[in-house]
């Protein structure tokens, strides 16, 4: 919501908006804009009336905004009908959808077309290092958005991407997330397939054709097309293969090649493998478009990924301390795995969040432990707003850390960040990564981790010279 403030304000539009507290980086962000904002909802904010208020989906009936506004019929939308109206028409639609990695997906394809000079138009669901921000109106033919999912508003129970009409699709991967709106995997899927059948005949669909998980989900989503498929993979047997992947210090090396023939070779700034699939994505799409490779090359290789991506927060006494978004247990394994890579012969801690609505109901409690346990150590906080959930659908925190133990890896739990942070300024050493995941501040973790390292040095340094 907060990126879309700034484009409609670069659109001309007098904005102004309201939260129940608005944090970094939409704060800092809107502030960068002049943009006035509340912290809190009163009917009394939307006097005099505004010409259209846009609703976000989290915004339920009861709140006061919202009875205001329907009690006065004042003109309304949600954020993706504002996509639809105003920004869409007669652009070219770029939309990267899938369970996993779409938000690093649209910021590369942004920065490519950027590199290119294409001069695109992009909406990414996270600031995107390159550009500072979330989003860019370069005034090109192309729109590249990232295609959620989640649904669109309270009285429009459908998820967002129905209404960004994708002329190029991505779909990256297919597992079984937000299980507050969706009843069971089979649902989640309907979504996905639905969406392939929007994009038109003369369009394109791109999907990951070797994912044991994915794989046959997304098969079938693809069987919806009307337009060409393409697959992409390190398997035999896709459309556009990697070859020849392997780590490079902090960099990842690897070939592409279509249908046998050498595409080209390539480095990006950003580890993992998960990483690679993302460029492989994104670099199919920008050769579709007609983008070179050598300038697809020289974009991926000064790609610099998307905030709280494996985001280095500091080091303090050899104590390395990294921000992630992970927050699906295929995420979380992914991000440790890279981070092995990323940095090896590190003692790695994996410390979570369980705060998305999927990982707070128990629906990944039995694949969470196998992917935590990668980890060296592992520390699992409390639920976010635990309170909400009953007993019986709420994740058992120490369930999962007694099933970590299982497989050999020590585990604890703490009800609070300030009982982690003072645990971890304890017993980390020097040469330790501490992997801190959650898709949101964890309650300020990495900057009360960092502050108590940082107290420890400070100690530790005056008894030396004592």
């Amino acid at each position: 919501m907060a990126p879309l403030a700034g484009m409609l304000r670069e659109r001309g539009f007098r904005v102004t908006g309201s939260d129940s507290g608005v944090y970094p980086p939409a704060s800092t962000l809107l502030e960068s804009l002049g943009i006035a904002f509340f912290n809190t909802f009163d009917a009394a904010h939307l006097q005099p009336a505004p010409d259209l208020v846009v609703i976000g989906n989290i915004i339920a009936r009861g709140n006061p905004e919202l009875e205001e506004v329907l009690d006065r019929k004042i003109s309304y939308r949600s954020m993706p009908e504002i996509l639809e109206e105003v920004f869409l028409p007669e652009r070219h639609s770029i939309v990267v959808s899938g369970t996993h990695g779409k938000t690093t997906t649209t910021a590369m394809l942004a920065w490519i077309f950027h590199t290119a000079g294409k001069r695109p138009n992009f909406l990414v669901g996270g600031v995107s290092e390159n550009f500072g921000k979330s989003y860019g109106l370069g005034g090109g033919e192309d729109f590249i958005l990232e295609g959620d999912e989640y649904e669109t508003a309270f009285w429009d129970r459908g998820p967002k991407f129905f209404h960004y009409h994708p002329d190029d699709l991505i779909i990256t991967s297919l597992e079984y997330d937000h299980a507050d709106i969706y009843s069971d995997f089979e649902t989640y899927q309907l979504a996905f397939r639905r969406l392939v059948n929007l994009v038109p005949r003369s369009g394109r669909v791109v999907i990951w054709g070797d994912a044991d998980d994915s794989g046959p989900a997304l098969r079938r989503a693809a069987e919806k097309a009307f337009c060409p498929v393409e697959t992409y993979g390190f398997r035999g047997g896709n459309d556009w293969m990697v070859s020849d992947s392997a780590v490079d210090g902090e960099i990842m090396r690897f070939r592409a090649a279509h249908h046998g023939k050498m595409f080209g070779e390539f480095a990006l700034a950003a580890t993992g493998r998960h990483n690679v699939l993302n460029a492989m994505a994104a670099l199919i799409v920008a050769q579709g478009r007609g983008i070179p490779v050598g300038e697809i090359a020289k974009a991926l290789g000064t790609f610099r990924s998307v905030k709280r991506r494996m985001d280095v927060r500091g080091e303090i006494g050899g104590v390395l301390v990294v921000d992630d978004f992970a927050h699906h247990p295929t995420a979380v394994k992914a991000t440790i795995e890279a981070a092995r890579g990323r940095w090896p012969g590190r003692r790695l801690w994996a410390i979570l969040e369980p705060r998305s609505n999927s990982m707070r109901r128990k629906v990944f409690q039995e694949a969470l432990p196998k992917a935590l346990a990668l980890g060296d150590r592992v520390i699992l906080g409390a639920v976010f707003r635990a309170q909400q959930l009953g007993g019986e659908n709420r994740l058992d925190p120490e369930t999962v850390a007694e099933s970590v133990r299982a497989l050999g890896k020590d585990a604890r739990v703490f009800s609070s960040s300030d009982a982690i942070a003072e645990h971890l300024a304890a017993e980390a050493k020097p040469g330790d990564l501490l992997l801190i995941m959650s898709n949101g501040s964890f309650d300020g973790l990495c900057e009360k981790v960092l502050k108590k390292l940082g107290t420890a040095a400070q100690l530790a340094g005056e008894a030396r010279t004592q």
